[in-house]
């Protein structure tokens, strides 16, 4: 089987989980051939978060990304109004999400680790979020913000912490 109609079935694998799971989701055709513009393979949503997700599988251990995949990946995330998210698949294993920072390597690569994704990987059920408290996130906010004045955090981390 072609590397790129064995892609193609994890992505509409991944489709069918999301889409079990209860989110409204889409795959993108032919992933950034439709347009000059690259494309997410997946998006989905629950009408309260909202995904750009990458998907990639493989017997091989690592997966590796290129920075052109993240970085298109980041750029539509963050104008379509979702969060990226890198979704892993190691043969026999569920799917593993990770937000494309997490995927960095100290070289500037990007890649997954099997070990990494079956312990630090969200799965499909951690994607989930219900309609947030606004009182919450607010106190959320003012946390994040006061640890940024006391020099507690930086402000890359209080970005992390806010995305």
């Amino acid at each position: 089987m072609s590397a790129n109609r064995k892609g193609d079935r994890r992505e509409r694998e991944l489709v069918n989980a999301l889409d079990a799971a209860g989110f409204a989701v889409m795959r993108a055709p032919a992933s950034g051939s439709a347009t000059e513009r690259e494309l997410p393979d997946v998006l989905a949503g629950n009408g309260t978060v909202f995904y750009a997700i990458e998907a990639k599988a493989s017997a091989a251990d690592p997966i590796y990304l290129t920075s052109e995949e993240v970085e298109a990946l980041r750029y539509f995330a963050e104008s379509f109004g979702a969060k990226p998210r890198i979704a892993a698949r190691f043969d026999r294993e569920d799917w593993a999400f990770f937000h494309p920072a997490e995927t960095l390597t100290e070289n500037g690569a990007y890649r997954v680790k099997h070990d990494r994704a079956i312990e630090d990987g969200e799965r499909i059920a951690d994607l989930w979020v219900e309609e947030p408290d606004p009182e919450a996130r607010r106190e959320d906010v003012r946390g994040i913000l006061n640890a940024l004045d006391t020099g507690v955090m930086s402000v890359e981390e209080a970005v992390e912490s806010l995305l």
